[in-house]
């Protein structure tokens, strides 16, 4: 099978695993121990899926949830040895599934207020597992290469994750100018950093976007083929999935196309 294979069809599918990966990430928002850049909430690629943080039970156990799509199911695991599976296949909607999460984990001791909002929907949830499979395949390569790209770098760096807000796949390089940030009337100091991500979405495709955005300095900079740079609703750069399915150099041409970012917009995060 290609590093890449067509995703055309998945939608459907995606936005079912979409809902179902917020389902199970309002755990961890509330249980896991909390890191700043709140890696504590993202999703990590297992041989089988994505599996959150583990987290400590009363009992003094720990317990963890894994979207195994592999299986197809939603896995609630003990430390123990318990487990529970949730058929992602069973057309359940996103406030059922996480009900049904959230019942599992409450009988082992947990309690707490959960972003319910993050999942609830009436919507019934399609899942085609072969379309599951192949999606799994396009984002255990990407992993690879993003995490081969990533070993050549120094300084700083975020863990490779699955973010369950997005539903991409991204990790960060960090720089070491620092900039004000405000949100919601908190202004921050945060570093600069390049992200290298994968959006599974409608029309997937891979982005590398640098922050702040030296847009003077980056737009007429020329990418590697097939890649553009991209200033509608979010500036950075973006290389459309289409451009490497099937193509037999996707990996080469992934990991030129990350370099590339990276060498132009680097030097500008740096003091």
């Amino acid at each position: 099978m290609s590093l890449f294979p067509s995703l055309d069809g998945f939608e459907p599918t995606r936005q079912t695993l979409h809902n179902y990966a917020n389902a199970i990430g309002v755990v961890p928002r509330t249980h896991a121990a909390f890191h700043p850049q709140w890696w504590h909430i993202s999703l990590r690629i297992t041989e089988r899926g994505l599996k959150t943080a583990v987290m400590p039970l009363p009992d003094g156990q720990n317990v963890w949830l894994e979207m195994d799509l592999r299986h197809h199911n939603v896995l609630l695991q003990t430390s123990y040895g318990g487990t529970q599976a949730f058929s992602m296949a069973a057309g359940w909607t996103g406030t059922e599934m996480g009900e049904r999460v959230l019942t599992a984990v409450a009988d082992l001791g947990l309690s707490g207020t959960y972003a319910r909002e993050k999942f609830e929907s009436d919507e019934p949830r399609p899942y085609d597992p072969a379309q599951a499979e192949t999606f799994f395949t396009a984002l255990t390569h990407a992993q690879r290469i993003f995490a081969d790209h990533r070993a050549t770098l120094t300084g700083s760096m975020g863990p490779i994750q699955v973010w369950p807000h997005g539903f991409d796949l991204a990790f960060e390089w960090f720089g070491t100018r620092v900039e004000r940030h405000e949100e919601h009337g908190d202004v921050k100091e945060l570093p600069s950093q390049i992200n290298l991500g994968f959006y599974p979405g409608d029309d997937p495709y891979f982005y590398s976007n640098s922050w702040p955005f030296e847009a003077d300095q980056l737009l007429d900079k020329p990418l590697p083929a097939g890649a553009a740079w991209h200033t509608e609703g979010w500036q950075g750069s973006m290389l459309p999935y289409r451009e490497l399915v099937n193509d037999e150099n996707a990996a080469s041409r992934l990991q030129d196309y990350a370099q590339a970012v990276f060498d132009l917009a680097s030097q500008a995060l740096l003091v």
